[in-house]
């Protein structure tokens, strides 16, 4: 098992490290499917950039297996007269999370690296105003790690309104085996799709379902899985686990959705899932997650005739910088192996 709990790590930190903000993926989409080739799959895009790779079965109906690459970021709304810059929110987050944050800004002459400060950010020079602040698009900006003083400084090194943002990762493993860094939503679900094609491959094994594997790049603005394979009947999510107060989910484990604010889960597959962990002793929760959306709800929102379930590793402080433990991981790999080879 530590072989196959090492290359999740493994390739869960690349993946954080590899910036990826809704609209501007193209880069790691390529890591990815060259990683994906080399285990043997063959892959292809679609003409969003999303991919999928497919293992034949015996039979052609296929379980599609979803997880998106895509992040949360920005991007540049204005340059202001003294060279900082607004910005305009990609995905559902609070400003407040990204508040003394470090970031690159991707502009067509380079990347440039700044932070996230507020407009009145010294207590030295503003006071109490810095409390007061209410953090939002007014009083977050970016300041740019060159030597900018005007809108014409930032303009001359190629910055524009436009230009994407990612966020620093942070990612880093802890001796007791939890992992902190953003984006784990949801590329703990990739690096765990990853594994789960690499032990099909290397087991030889033939399915009874045809097994598509879909990594969707537009999940964090709610059409990632618009397109799926036609052949689909179901399709499992592999995507975070909520974690916080009046939750049931554990980083130590993984989370079976029952609900999420576009509705109930299918409930057969729910009890298959369910099943197999008891069988397997898989630590598992089963959770509702009351302000959340997945691959899998928007596949059923865009009129797909398919049953749909969600799995995930708990994840804790979502949309800010998160945390999950390998237990988690490697229960959700389990799971989904387990799922699709039964």
């Amino acid at each position: 098992m530590d072989f196959e709990k090492n290359y999740i790590v493994e390739k869960l930190t690349e993946l954080c490290n590899t910036p990826s903000v809704t609209g501007n993926t193209a880069n790691i989409q390529r890591k990815i499917k060259k990683e994906i080739k080399d285990l043997g799959v063959e892959v292809y895009a679609n003409e969003k950039g999303g991919l999928i790779a497919t293992i034949p079965g015996e039979k052609e109906s296929a379980i599609t297996v979803s997880a998106h690459i895509d992040t949360l970021g920005a991007m540049v709304k204005e340059i202001k007269g003294n060279g900082r810059l607004a910005i305009s929110l990609i995905g559902g987050f609070d400003f407040n999370s990204i508040e003394t944050e470090n970031c690159t800004i991707h502009s067509c002459k380079g990347d440039y690296t700044g932070s996230f400060v507020l407009t009145k950010g010294s207590v030295h020079v503003h006071g109490g105003d810095t409390a007061k602040q209410t953090r939002d698009k007014n009083s977050i900006e970016i300041r740019v790690d060159e030597n900018i003083n005007t809108k014409e400084d930032a303009e001359k090194l190629g910055i524009a309104v436009g230009d994407f943002v990612s966020f620093d990762a942070r990612v880093f493993k802890t001796k007791s085996g939890y992992i902190k860094s953003r984006h784990l939503d949801d590329k703990a679900g990739v690096a765990i799709i990853l594994q789960t094609i690499k032990t099909l491959k290397k087991q030889n094994i033939t399915p009874v379902n045809t097994i598509n594997f879909f990594i969707s790049n537009y999940e964090e603005v709610g059409h990632g899985s618009s397109f799926i394979p036609q052949n689909t009947h179901e399709l499992v999510a592999v995507d975070m686990g909520v974690v916080g107060d009046g939750q049931q989910g554990s980083e130590n484990c993984v989370s079976i959705c029952a609900k999420d604010s576009s509705g109930p889960y299918d409930l057969d597959m729910r009890k298959s899932l369910v099943k197999i962990c008891l069988e397997k002793k898989i630590p598992y929760k089963v959770d509702i997650f009351p302000f959340y959306g997945s691959d899998a709800s928007a596949a059923l929102a865009a009129g797909n005739n398919i049953r749909v379930a969600l799995i995930g590793p708990g994840v804790d402080n979502s949309h800010s910088y998160e945390r999950t433990h390998v237990d988690g991981l490697m229960a959700t790999y389990n799971l989904l192996y387990h799922y699709l080879t039964r």
